[in-house]
C-alpha cells in the first residue's frame, strides 16, 4: 500500500511511518520544512507540503493509497505557527477528491469521547485547562470529517486521555464514541502502540466511516 503521512516526524506520525515500512508498505513523508527536518527512516522521502491548502494535498497525494493527516494543532519545535486542525481536515478532504484518493486516517483527540452519552471528557470539571484549546480543535476536526467526507473512506482514531512514548505491545482495547479507562481509572496508551492501531486500520479497514478509540 502507498500511504502519505502528513505530519511525519511528529511524535505520533514518525511511529505511524515506522509501523507502516515494517510491515511492508510504501511510506511518503509531507512535512512543512523537509530541508531542516530528519526522516524517521532512510527508506522515507520527506516532501514539502501544507496540509492545510488543499492544492499542496492533492499535489503530494497523486498516486497514494492512503492518507495519514498526523499533524499537531501546536507550535512546532523549528518555531513555525500552529496549523489548523479544522482548515486542514477541509484541505486534506478536498485534495484527495481532486487527487483521486478514498482512503483516509485521521489523527484525533480524547476529549470528543463521551463519558456519559452526550456528556464529552472534555467539557467535564476537572479537564485540564491547559488542554481544552487543543480538545475543541480534536472536536471541531470530528465534526468536519463526519459532515464533509461523504463518498470519501474515511477514520477517525482517538488516542487514550494519556498519549506518551512507551513500548510496543501490539495490544490495545477499542471503542466507538465511548471513554474507556482502565482497572484504576486511568485512560493511557504509547504512541508505538497508537501508531501499530492505525496501520492496523489501514490493513483491515474495521472502521470505515467512523471514530473508533485506542486505549489499553
Amino acid at each position: 500500500m502507498k500511504v502519505v503521512v502528513f505530519g511525519a516526524t511528529g511524535n505520533i506520525g514518525q511511529r505511524i511511518v515506522r509501523e507502516a515500512l515494517s510491515r511492508g508498505h510504501e511510506v511518503t513523508g509531507v512535512v512543512r520544512d523537509p530541508e531542516v527536518q530528519k526522516s524517521p527512516d532512510p527508506a522515507v522521502s520527506l516532501l514539502k507540503g501544507d496540509a492545510t491548502d488543499a492544492a499542496s494535498v492533492a499535489k503530494v497525494v497523486k498516486g497514494a493509497d492512503a492518507i495519514v493527516s498526523a499533524i499537531s494543532p501546536r507550535i512546532s519545535s523549528r518555531g513555525l505557527p500552529a496549523p489548523s486542525l479544522v482548515d486542514a481536515a477541509h484541505a486534506v478532504i478536498a485534495g484527495a477528491r481532486k487527487a483521486g484518493v478514498k482512503r483516509l486516517i485521521f489523527v484525533g483527540g480524547a476529549g470528543s469521547l463521551e463519558v456519559a452519552p452526550g456528556k464529552r471528557l472534555m467539557d467535564q470539571p476537572d479537564f485540564p485547562a491547559p488542554y481544552k484549546a487543543e480538545a475543541q480543535q480534536g472536536a471541531e476536526l470530528l465534526d468536519v470529517v463526519r459532515n464533509d467526507a461523504t463518498g470519501l473512506e474515511w477514520t477517525y482514531i482517538s488516542p487514550a486521555a494519556e498519549i506518551s512514548a512507551g513500548q510496543r505491545t501490539g495490544r490495545y482495547r477499542t471503542t466507538g464514541d465511548q471513554f474507556i479507562p482502565d482497572a484504576k481509572g486511568q485512560s493511557r496508551i504509547s504512541f508505538e502502540d497508537y501508531a501499530v492501531a492505525v496501520v492496523d486500520e489501514l490493513e483491515h479497514r474495521n472502521h470505515v466511516g467512523r471514530r473508533f478509540g485506542v486505549a489499553y
